[in-house]
């Protein structure tokens, strides 16, 4: 079933009801940008075009964050905006501000329809433009009296025909209004949508992947990241990982490329991935740009033979020059690549060896730490451990904060492609959600878990109140530690003041009942896994659970400030 994801508003109002008829599902949100963030997620886990439509003035200026969002995330959605009557534009109507100069710089693409023939033309280039390429958000304003029917809309401006009208300036101005709205309605209405068109992925030069067979087979000391990019192609997920796997290459996940090689993977590494870039002899970056989650192109080492496949031109070539830039869809370069290389070599076996080392050594770090005493609360690795002896194989995890988020980063082992979401670059809190909400509707079946830190849960505490409504099953852990952590660190450190990063250790479990949901506090390690099983059980009966669990300090990410 589609899904259009909306907060109400009279300048959609026709846009909700007529979806409803045509068998779309609305799903409304407490705030636009749940929506967006939920349309985002829609496309990232099936590789279909997320829908919201959001009202003119504030319920634009709300979704910007989210917009931005999808576009570092080259996430293809597209957003009917609201908007004014296309004869009160300027004039002081409510909510008019110009929204097409505040959204153009976060979108492939933004249009202002003006006349009812054109909606469907407009709607369909944008569902093309969103997906080609580089995939991104695409804005559609549809001002309110394109919606609603043409005899409401003569009504409003007072133009009935037959009207009479006195004077030559009430003559003039009825002539004009005549004249706009045989223009707004003229040429037969609303046009029949056709068959979407296939949107290709750009294929890479198959002269480059050749090439870069002949880097690989050189290399002694290979090493492949793969990122959300390369899930671009969502339905073809199953297909990347065989070709990773043919390949042989020591690999690194990250974004939506986590759990494409299921939790136990022996060519998947976690940990030491700027140790194994800088001694690696050839880098492969599939769909991962030299950006701040590299060091700029710092982590690799300097002698390191470089391949960079993207879709994006700007990307590829981003604050390092590579030896080989295959332009193109990363998956079908891998695809290609796989094809074309001899599969893993047996030089190869002492490296894949001394990385799985340091993997496991880092492992057994992790679990010793993880069962020690934190001070104030739950020890965050101890009950990360037991949030992964509880996922089921069938499980989506939506990563949505800071400092307890990444360090459940280190541990949860998504166990199948699709099943990881984070925001992706522009690092925003608030998607989870958006992000969760999503995930549940187009996977009924799976367990969604949402893992919040304490200060990004506030940014969509309320939406407790939409799963419960819409029935959806879903789990919410929240990491608090009063405080907004992964700042704090920092800055008390260089600047000696914790001003503007302590929170109160608020019961958001009691929020979330209020809002609908079911409540649990978890205020010992001990206790974690069996809370966080009877909180899924009440998610499997249709009911959202949030578990709001006090946890201590760990100096566990100390220095991880990202800049």
């Amino acid at each position: 079933m589609p899904f259009l994801f909306t907060l109400c508003g009279g300048h959609i109002s026709p846009i909700l009801v007529s979806a409803k008829d045509r068998g779309i599902r609305v799903v409304d949100t407490r705030h636009e940008a749940t929506a967006v963030f939920a349309a985002d997620a829609v496309a990232r886990l099936t590789g279909v075009p997320g829908v919201a439509a959001v009202t003119a003035g504030p319920g634009v200026t709300n979704s910007i964050t989210a917009l931005k969002n999808a576009q570092l995330a080259q996430s293809p959605l597209v957003l009917l905006g609201g908007a004014t009557a296309t004869l009160l534009r300027g004039r002081g109507a409510l909510q008019d501000i110009d929204q097409m100069a505040l959204v153009r710089p976060h979108v492939k693409r933004a249009s202002r329809v003006t006349r009812v023939r054109d909606l469907t033309p407009v709607l369909e280039t944008a569902f093309q433009i969103c997906r080609e390429g580089v995939p991104g958000p695409v804005f559609v304003e549809c001002p309110v009296d394109l919606l609603y029917p043409e005899t409401l809309v003569r009504e409003w401006y007072g133009a009935k025909t037959g009207t009479t009208a006195r004077g030559l300036a009430a003559r003039a101005r009825l002539l004009y209004v005549e004249r706009h709205l045989a223009r707004l309605f003229g040429g037969g209405g609303v046009v029949p949508a056709g068959t979407p068109e296939a949107v290709a992925a750009p294929a890479p030069d198959a002269a480059q992947v050749r090439h870069a067979a002949r880097l690989l087979a050189q290399a002694e000391r290979p090493v492949l990241l793969v990122g959300s990019q390369a899930l671009a192609s969502a339905t073809e997920a199953d297909r990347l990982a065989t070709a990773v796997r043919s390949l042989g290459v020591p690999v690194f996940l990250s974004g939506m490329a986590r759990g494409l090689l299921g939790r136990d993977d022996p060519l998947q590494l976690r940990h030491k991935r700027k140790e194994a870039l800088r001694e690696a002899d050839l880098v492969i970056l599939a769909g991962v740009p030299c950006d701040f989650r590299l060091d700029y192109g710092a982590h690799i080492g300097k002698g390191a033979r470089l391949v960079s496949a993207n879709r994006s031109r700007d990307e590829i070539r981003k604050n390092r020059r590579p030896t080989l830039a295959a332009l193109g869809a990363p998956e079908l370069f891998l695809r290609s690549l796989a094809g074309a290389a001899g599969g893993p070599r047996s030089a190869w076996g002492a490296w894949r060896d001394t990385l799985r080392a340091r993997d496991a050594a880092r492992d057994a770090e992790i679990v010793a730490q993880a069962q020690a005493r934190a001070p104030g609360g739950v020890n965050p690795l101890g009950l990360c451990r037991a949030l992964e002896a509880t996922l089921a194989d069938d499980s989506v995890v939506v990563a949505d904060g800071g400092d307890f988020v990444s360090t459940a980063s280190y541990v949860l082992r998504p166990r199948r492609p699709l099943s990881w979401l984070d925001p992706g670059a522009f690092g925003t809190l608030g998607v989870g959600a958006g992000f969760a909400l999503a995930a549940k509707l187009v996977r009924p079946q799976a367990d969604v878990w949402i893992v919040y830190g304490d200060g990004s849960v506030g940014f969509s505490l309320a939406e407790a109140d939409t799963f419960a409504r819409h029935g959806l099953g879903i789990v919410a852990l929240v990491g608090n530690d009063a405080c907004w952590t992964q700042i704090a660190r920092e800055q008390v450190d260089v600047l000696g003041d914790d001003v503007g990063t302590v929170l109160a250790p608020a019961a958001y479990e009691r929020a979330a009942e209020g809002l609908g949901a079911r409540g649990f506090r978890l205020e010992a390690t001990t206790g974690a896994e069996s809370v966080l099983r009877e909180a899924l059980a009440v998610a499997r009966s249709g009911r959202p659970a949030y578990v709001n669990a006090l946890i201590g300090r760990s100096d566990f990410r100390k220095g991880s400030l990202s800049m």
